[in-house]
């Protein structure tokens, strides 16, 4: 899989195949997407064997650029893995992992890692929603 040149790699690091079905339900929504993949962590098969199988992840996406790590919770084995691998700036974890963080990430691939992992983080924030309470708000205001 090759990427274009200027856009950074995604890989999602998740517990089971959740990576891999957000990844599926993100194409579904804005197109198939070139240099994103993710890894079902399988701490049975070892540590040091799922380290491997990232570090060619991000080897597979990364093309010259940086690549953002996308993991499901902090302090869980994917984010635990992914965290020890950050050793430069062109590798940033951001852990908490949903739809609206993954659609950010693909609109975001053309700008900086920094850029990118923050606006990410705030997709998250900006994706949770009590919805019952907002549209109590909204009836009530007219």
């Amino acid at each position: 899989m090759v990427i274009e040149s200027s856009k950074n790699g995604i890989v999602l690091v998740t517990h089971g195949n959740f990576g891999q079905a957000l990844i599926e339900a993100g194409e579904l929504i804005v197109g198939p997407q070139e240099g994103v993949i993710s890894l079902s962590v399988d701490v049975s098969q070892g540590i040091d064997a799922a380290v491997d199988s990232l570090k060619s992840n991000i080897a597979e996406v990364k093309n010259g650029n940086g690549v953002l790590i996308l993991t499901d919770m902090f302090g869980g084995t994917p984010t635990n893995l992914s965290l020890s691998l950050l050793q430069g700036d062109d590798i940033e974890v951001v852990t908490g992992v949903s739809l609206p963080m993954l659609l950010k990430a693909f609109q975001m691939r053309n700008e900086s890692l920094q850029k990118m992992a923050e606006e990410v983080s705030k997709a998250a924030a900006k994706g949770i929603v009590i919805a019952g309470e907002m549209l109590r708000k909204r009836t009530s205001k007219g």
